[in-house]
């Protein structure tokens, strides 16, 4: 049964082998004109220049932060020794996809452009599979960093009982995933700030101000924008889903060797290798997914939307399917205290159409094809006020059929795998449950990726076409297919935000099970728990539950409640402040360039692009640090000072309220996005227009809101939940 593992190592070799295939077939068309090379060049040169800054802090704090856990492994002895090497790992591989993913699209976007040139599909296919290249790097360094983790603690690592050593082994492989996440919370900051600051001023200065179009060669800031696009919405969504990707399969991997924990080493097994296997079997099936995606020529959105829309739900429907061959060759029989193999298989499904369902309300919200939008769009021709009111409007609207069906997930999720018992007896099978659906949800992410890195590929094409001046034909296929990246953008940030929910529910869970590895650090072998006495390690979560009095109506939770959903709204109210006063340095230098640099406007001078994409890189790197480091220091404050507890109730309300507000913002921003998409193909007077320029007002608020604050929010909630986790020791020391 055991052999069934290998197939997890080698489905991520398969994932690294189709991303380099595919990334070798773009490499070998052609990036066009000299122009068109000679843009896309200054594009990488930015990227890279960003990302070496964006790594040396990085860096620093990663050293600062082992160096911490080492003291605690093995100065204080409450923390497993582990921890600091599967910490450093999980940072390095999340950095590693994005960088991957983000090399790939600085190369694709001119080929792309050269591509449509001849045809809409060929554009599409490029765009789409250097896209795929970071789906694919994501999710087979993901299974490749556990696959490699599962080899070593195995050999290693040895308790007193076989039951207790696969408990010490999963819960330690989830403190690779801090590592990934406080990654991915500086490349998805850090990348936000960099990419509006640029966007903002180039809009701001260039649209509004001197009525040129967008990505107009004669922008200052044009560069910028571009290499924004690639550092914020492809290495730092790549980061943000890694962590998504291995959180959800190491927590449930967690729970699985909780929940079994007295039905014997094989049935833990079981549940530990149930979640390697379905994300290991999604892989091949994202793979066939991006094989079917392809379009006709003049194919309009909806089209283009139906194309991707066949390869991500045939690779739904397929792990849908082939989900109850996994747990019924794993053997879950309904014997021995095992659930039956069909009813995992419906908690899979659930965290699987809950998906399908959050992308499709992002999708009918965001996209101009759909009444909201164009109603967004036509109260345009009132002013920027009615458009930034009504946009503000349509995202708080939007939260709604998202948040009932993240509810009504989860309660079918739990149902499903104890038989819609809802007792204390079924609480850790249930929260298995609900952990396998998201690993569900993020079973295909291979091509749900794909479709989301995709988008700034078409974007920056469409921004070559400009600048390199090619006929009008191939920038209006180019605003197709940034049309589509539009969407899918947006749909991939909803995705985002629902596995994360799902995923940080499972992180919960399992922070009390860290608990438990807590106690037997400092030698504390039973627990007092009301009038009895229990084995720490066989304990249950309602045990520890009842042991530290984790109610609504103790203090600390409450105290906890409020600090974790302040803590979403002063991260954004940090990262949105940040965008503003980068972008406002932005704006004056494209102001002086404009004014003090004669024949930029004419374009007999071409602008000094360096200094634009200096002063972004220079916001990005100051500005990150505060939040992100605020998110790493907050949970160890709470769980000093108010004990687990507190800590508790701390995710609980970041979850809460994150969720929701990263719905509302992301939705706002990309509606806005679509609404100036909407007028500029010629609707309530087109491009130039008063109702245009009001567009582009709100594209420029809900600029950050989309690309900075939201995208963040996914990360800041997993990550309280992943330090909590790690700090777990340290906290059950001191209380």
């Amino acid at each position: 049964m055991t052999s069934l593992f290998y197939l997890v190592p080698a489905a991520a070799v398969i994932a690294l082998l189709f991303a380099w295939i595919f990334f070798r077939q773009m490499f070998k068309e052609s990036e066009g004109t000299p122009t068109m090379k000679e843009i896309a060049q200054y594009v990488r040169e930015g990227a890279m220049a960003y990302l070496r800054q964006q790594y040396k802090v990085v860096i620093i704090v990663f050293i600062v932060l082992a160096i911490f856990f080492a003291i605690l492994a093995y100065g204080f002895g409450v923390q497993n020794p582990w921890v600091p090497f599967a910490f450093l790992t999980g940072g390095f591989f999340s950095g590693l996809a994005g960088f991957v993913g983000m090399k790939t699209a600085t190369y694709a976007s001119a080929r792309t452009a050269n591509a449509t040139m001849r045809s809409l599909n060929a554009g599409l296919k490029i765009a789409f599979r250097s896209g795929a290249v970071m789906g694919l790097t994501v999710v087979g360094l993901g299974l490749l960093d556990i696959s490699i983790w599962w080899i070593i603690l195995n050999a290693f690592v040895e308790e007193a009982t076989p039951a207790q050593t696969l408990v010490v082994i999963t819960t330690t492989m989830l403190t690779f995933g801090m590592g990934a996440s406080t990654q991915a919370l500086f490349a998805r900051v850090g990348g936000g700030i960099y990419t509006k600051a640029a966007d903002v001023g180039a809009d701001i200065v260039g649209k509004v101000e001197q009525d040129i179009p967008e990505d107009d060669p004669r922008n200052p800031a044009t560069i910028a924008d571009n290499v924004g696009d690639n550092v914020g919405d492809v290495a730092g969504m790549g980061a943000d889903l890694y962590e998504s990707y291995c959180g959800s399969i190491l927590a449930t991997m967690a729970l699985g060797a909780s929940a079994f924990f007295n039905l014997g080493t094989d049935i833990q097994m079981k549940a530990i290798l149930a979640p390697m296997v379905i994300a290991a079997i999604g892989v091949v099936l994202s793979i066939l997914g991006i094989f079917v995606v392809r379009t006709k020529e003049g194919a309009n959105l909806k089209d283009l939307l139906g194309s991707l829309s066949r390869g991500t739900n045939l690779s739904a429907v397929l792990i849908a399917v082939l989900s109850f061959g996994v747990f019924y060759l794993l053997g879950f029989d309904g014997q021995s205290g095992l659930p039956q193999w069909w009813q995992l298989s419906l908690s899979v499904l659930s965290g699987l159409l809950a998906g399908v369902i959050i992308g499709k309300v992002t999708e009918f919200y965001t996209s101009h094809s759909y009444r909201p939008t164009r109603k967004l769009a036509s109260s345009a021709q009132t002013g920027p006020a009615t458009v930034v009111i009504n946009g503000v409007g349509l995202g708080m609207r939007s939260t709604a059929i998202p948040v009932i069906t993240i509810a009504i997930a989860i309660l079918l999720a739990y149902g499903f795998a104890t038989g819609f018992v809802y007792s204390t007896g079924t609480l850790s099978l249930g929260l298995y449950g609900i952990s396998i659906a998201a690993v569900g949800m993020l079973s295909t992410l291979g091509i749900t990726l794909a479709t989301d890195a995709y988008g700034p590929i078409a974007d920056n094409a469409g921004g070559n076409a400009q600048m390199s001046e090619l006929d009008p034909s191939v920038r209006e296929k180019t605003d197709v297919l940034d049309s589509l990246g539009n969407t899918t953008a947006a749909t991939g940030k909803g995705f985002a935000i629902g596995s994360a929910a799902l995923t940080a529910l499972a992180l919960l869970a399992s922070y009390i099970e860290e608990l438990k590895i807590g106690f037997s650090h400092i030698g504390k072998s039973v627990l007092e728990v009301g009038d009895r006495t229990v084995d720490t390690l066989s304990a249950s979560i309602t045990d520890i539950v009842e042991y530290y009095d984790i109610t609504l109506m103790n203090p600390m939770v409450l105290v906890g409640i409020f600090i974790g959903s302040m803590m979403a709204f002063l991260f954004c109210g940090l990262t949105m402040n940040a965008v503003g006063r980068a972008a406002s340095k932005m704006v004056v230098e494209v102001r002086r360039q404009f004014r003090e640099l004669k024949g930029i406007l004419e374009g007999t001078r071409r602008p000094d692009y360096t200094s634009c994409v200096r002063i972004s890189t220079r916001a990005a790197q100051q500005e990150m640090i505060y939040p992100s480091i605020l998110a790493i220091v907050v949970p160890m404050l709470v769980g000093v000072i108010l004990g687990p507890a507190g800590v508790i109730g701390l995710l609980a309300g970041g979850l809460g309220a994150g969720f929701v507000l990263a719905i509302f913002l992301a939705n706002s921003g990309g509606a806005w996005d679509n609404a100036k998409k909407f007028v500029e193909e010629g609707n309530f007077g087109g491009k130039n227009s008063p109702a245009h320029k009001a567009t582009i007002v709100g594209d420029t608020v809900g600029d950050p809101f989309k690309d900075t604050s939201g995208p963040s929010l996914n990360i800041l909630i997993k990550l309280m939940s992943m330090v909590s986790i790690v700090m777990a020791g340290l906290t059950v020391m001191l209380h």
